[in-house]
């Protein structure tokens, strides 16, 4: 069955248009860091403007006459003061309804150019024939579309929109690489490569990659976050403002072990997955393959992870390193040993 390039075409549009969105997605959740770090806790938490607001801008009290001058009796003094922080409460209540309008419209934006990014996706496979994920493009545009899906989908639960630049950033950055150096005309499979487990393998070490790239994301703010409440601890003065107003380094470290513990049985079925498929395809379910070993050491890294957080009491950036250790292996099976090594794999660079 041939290619058609009417629906390859209309997919390289699509991804072009999601790229763009995201692109702006972006500034919008720069923009909300930005304002979070001119405020401070208390002030960002507002969700409604102080009882003094209404008076302050002109709106009717019960402790004023008709004419807006202060009760008989009142001490002027006080009045002012009060005045005052009511001003304070006020610029509060602004700033922070400002910075949740970033992060709105960051949050819309992203759900905007996810649509655009999966109809690319389906056009690639209507073009092709197949589900679109047989070559080092189609797999960074289809699991990046994944890490956007993961980082929505945990939005319907918990309030992640401070990791929105740090999820639609490398995803851009993905969808560049992807469109400029790995970008591949749509085709036909090779014959190793037409089997149902394609589907079965590769759509389960989609969602195992974009939870693992989702913690490495929360496991750089646990880390920055950690030595940030260490220099607050020895009486400094930490760096980065808008760090005040995400979560502590605790809950960041314990965000980040959730996501492994979903991700881990994923990647483990990938790996039987992948050794089934082998010995349907080669006749043997192991053969020292370059991307076979990668993946066995990316399960045996966040294996590592897992058991030294659980048996050995690991936490904070000790744990961390192995989630960057873990999401470095995972970057180099996906990049390196498509690139630099000769493989029964090969065929998906």
């Amino acid at each position: 069955m041939g290619v058609d390039q009417t629906w390859a075409h209309l997919s390289n549009l699509l991804i072009y248009s999601a790229m763009a969105v995201y692109a702006i997605a972006l500034v919008a959740f720069v923009v909300d860091l930005s304002r979070r770090g001119r405020l401070g806790r208390d002030g960002a938490e507002a969700s409604a403007p102080p009882a003094s607001v209404p008076a302050l801008v002109g709106g009717g009290s019960s402790g004023s006459d008709e004419s807006g001058s202060a009760p008989s009796g009142s001490d002027s003094t006080a009045g002012s003061i009060g005045d005052d922080e009511a001003a304070a409460a006020a610029h509060r209540y602004e700033a922070a309804a400002h910075r949740y309008r970033a992060a709105g419209i960051g949050m819309a934006l992203t759900w905007l150019a996810f649509a655009l990014h999966v109809c690319g996706i389906v056009a690639r496979g209507l073009s092709v024939h197949r589900p679109p994920w047989g070559n080092m493009y189609e797999f960074a545009v289809a699991g990046s579309a994944v890490v956007i899906a993961v980082f929505l989908g945990v939005g319907f639960k918990r309030d992640v929109r401070f990791l929105g630049a740090f999820v639609v950033g490398p995803v851009l950055l993905t969808l560049g690489a992807a469109v400029t150096v790995w970008y591949t005309e749509a085709a036909q499979l090779v014959p190793a490569l037409h089997s149902y487990w394609l589907l079965i393998h590769v759509s389960v070490a989609f969602i195992a990659s974009a939870l693992f790239t989702f913690s490495f994301s929360t496991a750089v703010l646990q880390v920055v976050q950690g030595q940030r409440e260490a220099a607050v601890a020895a009486g400094g003065e930490p760096r980065g403002r808008f760090m005040d107003l995400l979560p502590t380094s605790a809950d960041l470290e314990r965000l980040t072990y959730r996501v492994i513990v979903m991700a881990f049985p994923l990647w483990t079925f990938t790996l039987v997955a992948g050794a089934i498929w082998a010995e349907h395809a080669w006749g043997r379910y192991w053969g020292w393959d370059p991307k076979e070993v990668w993946t066995f050491v990316i399960w045996v890294v966040y294996a590592a992870y897992l058991h030294a957080r659980v048996t050995r009491g690991w936490d904070g950036r000790r744990a961390a390193f192995l989630v960057f250790a873990g999401f470095a292996c995972l970057l180099f099976n996906f990049i390196g040993v498509n690139l630099l090594f000769s493989g029964l794999h090969t065929y998906a660079s």
